[in-house]
């Protein structure tokens, strides 16, 4: 479990949300009914420790109750509670995130999930991939995409009508940044979460520079790789790039480990996910 790390504008090819053209006889043909529903009725989560809320209430824990997906915490108001109520939350979204969870993971997550026919599934996974014991041992982006379709497939065979909102992989550089100023962060860091990136975190030499920047580059290409795959369905919004590039500050993160999200934390991944789920695409 201390190995778990970090997983919080749209990839929806709407080409349905547009009128269709006049036949330039008669009536123009009516609009089709819109690819995307922002009001979904029930809410599946995937994903790694971020999405199980991990670090957020007590050190080394789960803590599924403040997760930005599913969590009934009034001080999250997760995605779930916003798209459909508390006591719809309750009866209808399900949380299938592992804490350590990697890419190769998701298949069997998603098999999982579509047991119970969500509308829309949530997904935020790839942190654990680039947060390895070495930069080496780091997850291949080809297989990192292979890993990701096969989810997709899982989903779209079980359910080609339900929706997916994926969010980027965050800036685990940035995460360092803001972490390293906690003494204690950095005692909780040398359990084993995300070695790749926050060992040696005082470390400022070429080569801890550059093993720091393989880490990030590799996060960059994996977000890549979540667009893309996103993209080419149409039933299918990325957060376009909004988890990656939001500015976690010391308030969003964990007190305990500094780098994990805090409740505060957790409840702007939810708003960035409501957002991109409810918002109007022309």
């Amino acid at each position: 479990m201390t190995a778990a790390v970090l997983g919080a504008a749209g990839c929806d090819a709407v080409g349905g949300d547009a009128a269709a053209p006049s036949t330039g006889r008669g009536r123009p043909s009516p609009s089709p009914t819109p690819v995307w529903d922002t009001s979904p009725s029930s809410v599946a989560a995937v994903g790694d420790s971020i999405t199980t809320g991990f670090d957020a209430c007590a050190v080394l824990s789960d803590c599924p109750e403040v997760s930005w997906a599913t969590g009934g915490s009034d001080e999250v108001d997760s995605l779930a509670v916003r798209l459909l109520g508390r006591a719809g939350a309750a009866e209808r979204s399900w949380n299938h995130a592992v804490t350590g969870a990697r890419m190769a993971d998701l298949p069997g997550q998603m098999a999982r999930a579509v047991r119970h026919s969500p509308q829309l599934v949530a997904v935020m996974a790839g942190a654990n991939d680039a947060c390895r014991d070495t930069v080496s041992a780091m997850t291949p982006v080809a297989d990192f995409r292979a890993d990701f379709q096969e989810a997709m497939n899982t989903l779209r065979e079980a359910l080609p009508k339900a929706q997916v909102y994926v969010a980027s992989v965050p800036n685990l550089k940035r995460l360092w940044s803001q972490g390293r100023t906690s003494a204690l962060g950095k005692q909780v860091w040398k359990l084993g979460i995300c070695p790749s990136m926050l060992g040696d975190a005082d470390a400022l030499d070429a080569a801890a520079t550059l093993r720091r920047e393989t880490v990030h580059r590799r996060v960059e290409e994996y977000n890549e790789v979540l667009r893309e795959v996103c993209a080419a369905d149409p039933r299918c919004r990325h957060d376009g790039g909004a988890v990656h590039e939001y500015r976690f500050g010391t308030e969003q993160l964990s007190r305990w480990d500094w780098f994990h999200p805090s409740v505060d934390g957790q409840a702007r991944l939810a708003e960035i996910a409501h957002r991109t789920v409810t918002a109007k695409r022309p």
